[in-house]
């Protein structure tokens, strides 16, 4: 016979073992001190697990509940500010009117010596208020 080569006849078994499974070691006899080290392990484990589930817990009420403060503060302060948009532009209304009836009769505008032209200018509330 070769040397390295099974002999004709004879199974050469191995452990191929899937990825990620690899086998496990034979578990050893375990005394009672280790079963005992292990309960006490998993014990110690599970309350880590409840007390840091317990303080993400608070963590997340705590950012929702400071959202939802500033939320209504927010709010409130978009709808003051809508209010007050809705105030000038009825005062831009009302002034834009005003001027109208006056330029009508104004002897200054009437006059053509004192006529110079302007060029117009953009709406400067245009830009401020939402589209």
């Amino acid at each position: 016979m070769s040397q390295g080569l099974p002999a004709a006849g004879s199974v050469l078994q191995r452990s191929v073992a899937a990825p990620g499974n690899e086998p496990q070691p034979q578990p050893q006899p375990q005394s009672p001190e280790d079963d005992d080290r292990k309960v006490r392990r998993r014990e110690k484990n599970r309350v880590a697990a409840q007390r840091s589930r317990k303080k993400q817990t608070q963590k997340a009420d705590k950012l929702h509940e400071e959202g939802n403060t500033e939320y209504e503060c927010l709010e409130q302060e978009n709808t003051m500010l809508r209010r007050e948009i809705g105030k000038l532009t009825e005062e831009l209304k009302h002034l834009t009117e005003a001027l109208k009836e006056h330029e009508k009769m104004c002897p200054l505008l009437l006059c053509p010596l004192n006529f110079v032209p302007v060029p117009p200018r953009p709406d400067p509330v245009a830009g401020c208020l939402p589209r």
